[in-house]
């Protein structure tokens, strides 16, 4: 059994060697370079993930492990639109550089906002208490070395303090315009007491893109966070969402996946305060036997009375691959915990598949926690209904798509956005002139 792990080990220790020579860790002030090394410290110790790591058994890592991104083909890639008619804050990054052309001044009532390479120059920054803290947090019980890639070796990304309301959300656009861009961007977010910030994104940062958020809420505070990752067929990402939650606080986040060769959304929150309440949703529309998306989240109660749920939805078509890994943990004193977790995916062929590993553990006995995961195919009885009205027969099954992914669309708190979300899904699937 020691020499199995040793030589485990060694092939995580041989994945990173091989990454290694295509990374450099960026200049800048004291705090971050600390935090930079630490990380790099802990990737050394951990390695990089292999197909025999517990949590990726059901994706191969390797697109995000290799020395450098396979080429990806650009394409004419509208998922940037989605919020189009919406009033927001533009940033833009390009193939993981900021371009200041195509953004907006980063001034906003509510929040402070500036660019992570600029706030790295400095000796002394409130970010210091956030930027690596909540990544390190997030490496227990399971780690996560992607995540600790990232935080040694982010060249750039937004650092952002939500002091009150924010007058209208941040909205980052990722474009790409080389067919090797590798991007690793990093944000921060902090949100005060009181406070309330939304943060939109959208697009594929590169054609291979390594991003991690990590957003403390204070007390009483809330983040709101919606993402489409556009429809660039060819990228290949892996994205990890850490949250601290403070008592009374919210955060809401919902992610639209259409098609991509490879993605990885993971999510990691820490219910640290009583009464916080942590929803995290997802949909996926996934076309072709090159597609493979993968959602893996991990909420861990801390304190009492406090409510999770996670929402997931996912249609597959072609021979494309979905995966949702959902854990809840309730820990001892974690009293009056409301945790509630669905998958559900929707197969339009019988080459495709979905891969499910729900997980409840729980040490508290004052809890209401559930879990489901079910897998089907369209139901046939209310296709022939549609049908039988005159509605043909492609048009009838979309309209049964957008049906099974309102519900998870439905977790977007602001109306605004969820018909933005909606509005792109219906265009996607040739709705639009119909509804």
């Amino acid at each position: 059994m020691a020499i199995k792990r040793a030589q485990l080990k060694q092939q995580k220790q041989d994945a990173l060697a091989a990454r290694q020579p295509a990374l450099s860790m960026p200049e800048g002030g004291e705090w971050i370079t600390a935090a930079r090394k630490d990380a790099a410290g802990r990737l050394d110790a951990m390695g990089l993930p292999i197909r025999r790591d517990e949590y990726w058994k059901y994706t191969r890592p390797d697109a995000f492990t290799s020395a450098e991104p396979v080429a990806a083909a650009l394409t004419d890639d509208a998922g940037t639109q989605v919020f189009e008619g919406v009033d927001v804050l533009t940033v833009v990054f390009r193939d993981g550089a900021f371009d200041a052309d195509a953004s907006d001044d980063l001034a906003l009532d509510g929040v402070e906002i500036s660019r992570l390479a600029d706030a790295a120059q400095a000796d002394i920054h409130w970010a210091k208490d956030i930027y690596g803290a909540l990544e390190t947090a997030g490496q227990d019980p399971v780690e996560r070395p992607l995540a600790a890639l990232n935080t040694a070796y982010a060249t750039d990304g937004l650092v952002i303090r939500a002091t009150g309301a924010a007058a209208k959300p941040i909205h980052v656009v990722y474009e790409r315009s080389s067919d090797t861009s590798d991007a690793v961007l990093h944000h921060v977010v902090k949100v005060e007491e009181g406070a309330s910030v939304t943060l939109l994104e959208t697009g594929a940062a590169g054609a291979r893109a390594n991003t991690v958020t990590e957003a403390a809420i204070a007390d009483t505070a809330a983040f709101h966070h919606v993402r489409s990752q556009g429809r660039d067929q060819e990228r290949q990402l892996v994205t990890h969402m850490f949250a601290r939650l403070g008592t009374e606080s919210t955060f809401k986040s919902f992610t639209l996946t259409p098609n991509g060769k490879m993605t990885r959304n993971e999510c990691i929150m820490e219910l640290t305060g009583d009464d916080a309440i942590a929803h995290v949703a997802g949909a996926l529309m996934a076309d072709g036997k090159d597609v493979h998306q993968d959602d893996t989240i991990f909420i861990t109660h801390d304190a009492v009375n406090c409510e999770s749920r996670q929402v997931f939805k996912k249609v597959l078509s072609n021979g494309a691959t979905g995966v949702f890994q959902g854990k809840i943990l309730v820990k001892q004193g974690a009293q009056k915990t409301d945790g509630y977790q669905i998958s559900q995916s929707l197969l339009l062929d019988e080459d495709s598949q979905f891969l499910a590993k729900p997980e409840l553990e729980i040490y508290a006995d004052d809890v209401a926690c559930s879990h489901g995961s079910t897998s089907g195919a369209i139901d046939e009885d209310a296709l022939y209904y549609l049908r039988a009205r005159g509605i043909p027969h492609r048009k009838a099954q979309d309209l049964m798509v957008l049906a099974f992914l309102a519900e998870a669309v439905d977790e977007i708190e602001s109306e605004e956005l969820r018909e933005a979300i909606l509005r792109r899904i219906r265009l996607w699937l040739d709705l639009e002139d119909d509804l």
